[in-house]
């Protein structure tokens, strides 16, 4: 079974918290596909992982660069996995992501929006219906913090 971790964001939007994620994926050797609700929001965060940080950037690419299996991070609004990745990072859903093909599934939810929150809480029943190892991070006040057998507050 795949392993998903939902990480709910309580102090960071996402285009603050996912960038640090990303990063930690790529130290690890691994490579991602970042699944994003549409295309716009592919192209606002392509753009942001070029800038976020002064010194640095995100490797990464999308359908409008091409190349998908030489991108360590892939950015899509599809149900793809060109770059043979084994991390999913799925950012604002609100229907259950095939988790096909993948190791890890990284469910990155903002818990300030409530619809968000409700997403999420059915995609932990679901997942858990299929018998995936889960697993619920809060952002603190020192960082990402491993809570217990729940999502958001269940």
């Amino acid at each position: 079974m795949t392993e998903v971790r939902f990480y709910h964001l309580t102090r960071q939007t996402v285009e603050q918290a996912l960038p640090d994620l990303l990063e930690k994926t790529l130290a690890r050797g691994w490579r991602a596909v970042i699944r994003l609700p549409d295309d716009a929001q592919v192209e606002a965060l392509s753009s942001h992982l070029w800038t976020y940080r002064a010194d640095g950037f995100l490797p990464h690419g999308s359908a409008k660069d091409g190349h998908a299996a030489d991108q360590p991070l892939w950015l899509t609004a599809g149900d793809e996995n060109p770059n043979a990745a084994t991390v999913l990072f799925v950012v604002s859903a609100t229907a259950l992501p095939s988790s096909e093909g993948f190791d890890l599934v990284c469910d990155v939810f903002d818990g300030q929006e409530e619809v968000a929150v409700v997403a999420a809480r059915s995609r932990w029943a679901l997942y858990k219906g299929q018998g995936h190892a889960l697993t619920y991070w809060q952002q603190g006040e020192r960082g990402w913090q491993k809570k217990e057998n729940e999502v958001a507050g269940e």
